[in-house]
C-alpha cells in the first residue's frame, strides 16, 4: 500500500527557510514524477514543482530561483527547499507521486493534482510579513 505523508511545515518570518519532507512508503515505479503542490486560502490548488526519475524538473514561476526540489530514491524520500519565502507563499503544501509510461519524463507530469496517483495530506506553511 502506497501512503504518502509530509513533514516540516512551519511558521517563519518572510525571508525565512524551511524544508518539507514527504515520506514516500511503498511507492516504487521505474518512470515516475513527483511534485509539490500548494493550496492558499480561497485559492485553488497550483503546481509548485516536480520531478522525474531521471531528476529533471520544473518549477512555476513564482518560486524559481528560490524553491528546490529533491529526491532521495534510497530511503524514498522527497523534498522541497523553500528559501526566501514571502507572504505570498503561505499555503497547504503536499506532495504527490504519479506513474508515467516509458519514454515519458518530466515534460509529461500533470499539473492537476487530481492527475497524480498518490498524494499526501499536506503541511501548512505560513509566512509573516
Amino acid at each position: 500500500q502506497v501512503q504518502l505523508a509530509e513533514s516540516g511545515g512551519g511558521s517563519v518570518q518572510s525571508g525565512g527557510s524551511l524544508r518539507l519532507s514527504c515520506s514516500l512508503s511503498g511507492y516504487s515505479y521505474p518512470t515516475y514524477c513527483l511534485g509539490w503542490f500548494r493550496q492558499a486560502p480561497g485559492k485553488e490548488r497550483e503546481r509548485v514543482t516536480v520531478i522525474d526519475h531521471d531528476n529533471r524538473t520544473r518549477y512555476a514561476d513564482s518560486v524559481k530561483g528560490r524553491f528546490t526540489i529533491s529526491q532521495d530514491n534510497a530511503n524514498n524520500m522527497l523534498y522541497l527547499q523553500l528559501n526566501s519565502l514571502k507572504p505570498e507563499d503561505t499555503a497547504m503544501y503536499s506532495c504527490a507521486a504519479v506513474d508515467l509510461p516509458e519514454g515519458y519524463d518530466v515534460s509529461h507530469c500533470p499539473h492537476s493534482v487530481r492527475l497524480f496517483h498518490y498524494r499526501g495530506q499536506g503541511t501548512q506553511v505560513t509566512v509573516s510579513s
